[in-house]
């Protein structure tokens, strides 16, 4: 390890506690923008902490909620983007958390809290990390810095993409770090490439105008079982989507993806052990599940209809919803696929159903060939002592395309403070101390040599 190398460990070793007091603090702040809690107050916390280490901080109004950019120059012309998110998922449900979700509390090495891992410990991660490389480098940034932090990534995020056309000098920059990263069961650090597209909609189905006595059953309609029939028409047992069309512009991963997905260690067992799975999605098992990743999906969300509470209420439900998600693959658009479905239900006889599309985002991919992917390994294993493993693709989605298109097809990498169970939206989630120190001395080494690159 280089000089600078052991001053930044040493900085971060030094101040730990005060960085995760800071985290305690962000994550204190509800911040949920499906129901729109906590926002501002949010997004003043994230406004000061950026200006309290001498960053030129603007906000920028939106038709939601407000982004929040930070620049700093550096020696070197090169600038380094860092996009993370202070909005977080609903808490719910709260009987499932050990400790409330918005008392962060530390544990077991780890602390937990709505947030925690998703994305407001990866943020105040990179902040440190941009302590420790001034510090090391006497006072001095080697190259530019510039966050945006956003305030509705877990909805979808439907106007970064908007603010980045609209700010493309604002925001040049010659690479990015991307909202999470970490290490995988193996201890190894990922570096993900690839993030699937999404078309997130709600169906709803009324069949009457109200609730009617079942022994009306063999009379009138029932939206619960119309639902189900609609639903059954979208795929089938064997997990294939039946809209005309919808793989019509899927592309097939590359040999080099093909041989990046060959190196990653097996998920079978862990899947298994987390999730209590006796059957995979289409009979799939060993490394067809890797490559499934590569494939587009079809998702329900959650389905709502009729009587839930105890004993039976005897009823025909008058109405009937469900939220979907498809998970797209390169080179699908989600306007198409909407477009696809909208026809698939009227050709199927579904035209009284109402369809709301709730959010999209589009799949985007950096070539694994990148000299920042290459720096960003190199410098992973130097802070976890394994070899970096690139992923390709995966399963989720964020909006790496609303960065890399505009701003010249820069690539976007992945380091980080998460593992394989942070239970990111899901009740405890967390993040390991020790992960939290890592992350930041592998994000440190990378903002110390990005300019060089």
């Amino acid at each position: 390890m280089d000089e600078i190398g052991l001053k930044i460990d040493a900085f971060l070793q030094q101040h730990l506690d005060a960085y995760i007091e800071e985290t305690i603090r962000l994550c204190a702040q509800p911040s949920i923008s499906a129901r729109g809690e906590g926002i501002e107050e949010c997004a003043q916390m994230v406004i000061g902490m950026l200006e309290q280490r001498g960053l030129e901080v603007q906000r920028f109004e939106t038709p939601g909620n407000p982004i929040i950019v930070g620049h700093i120059d550096g020696r070197s012309p090169r600038t380094l983007l860092c996009y993370n998110h202070y909005d977080v998922q609903p808490p719910e449900p709260l009987e499932r958390w050990t400790s409330p979700p918005f008392e962060p509390t530390i544990r077991g090495g780890a602390l937990y809290g709505r947030g925690t891992s998703d994305d407001k410990g990866e943020f105040v991660a990179r902040l440190a990390a941009l302590d420790a490389v001034r510090e090391a480098h006497g006072g001095d940034l080697p190259c530019g810095i510039t966050f945006v932090v956003e305030g509705e990534e877990e909805v979808s995020s439907p106007n970064v993409a908007w603010f980045v056309r609209q700010h493309t000098e604002l925001l040049r920059c010659q690479g990015a770090i991307w909202e999470v990263g970490g290490v995988g069961p193996d201890g190894r650090p990922h570096n993900a490439l690839g993030y699937r597209g999404i078309l997130a909609v709600h169906l709803n189905v009324t069949s009457m105008k109200q609730d009617a006595h079942s022994g009306n059953a063999h009379a009138l309609p029932s939206a619960a079982w119309r639902l189900n029939w609609l639903l059954n028409s979208l795929k089938g047992p064997d997990e294939r989507i039946r809209i005309p069309g919808f793989y019509e512009h899927v592309l097939p991963p590359s040999e080099m993806d093909l041989e990046l997905l060959e190196a990653m260690p097996e998920q079978e067992s862990m899947l298994r052990q987390v999730y209590g799975v006796k059957h995979f999605a289409g009979g799939r098992q060993g490394a067809e599940l890797e490559r499934a990743v590569f494939e587009p999906t079809c998702n329900i969300q959650g389905l709502a209809s009729g009587y839930q509470g105890d004993g039976a209420k005897t009823i025909i439900p008058a109405g009937a919803s469900a939220k979907l998600d498809f998970r797209l693959v390169p080179d699908q658009e989600p306007d198409d696929i909407l477009a696809k479905l909208q026809a698939h239900l009227q050709r199927e006889g579904f035209s009284d159903v109402e369809l709301v599309r709730l959010g999209a985002m589009w799949p985007a991919k950096t070539d694994s060939s990148d000299p920042f992917v290459q720096l960003t390994s190199r410098t992973g294993e130097e802070v976890y002592g394994q070899p970096s493993l690139i992923v390709p693709m995966i399963g989720g989605s964020s909006p790496v395309y609303a960065f890399a298109g505009p701003l010249g097809g820069i690539p976007v990498v992945s380091a980080g403070v998460g593992y394989w169970d942070n239970r990111m939206h899901a009740p405890d989630e967390h993040i390991r101390i020790q992960d939290f120190i890592n992350g930041s001395r592998h994000i440190a080494r990378i903002m110390a040599e990005f300019g060089r690159i």
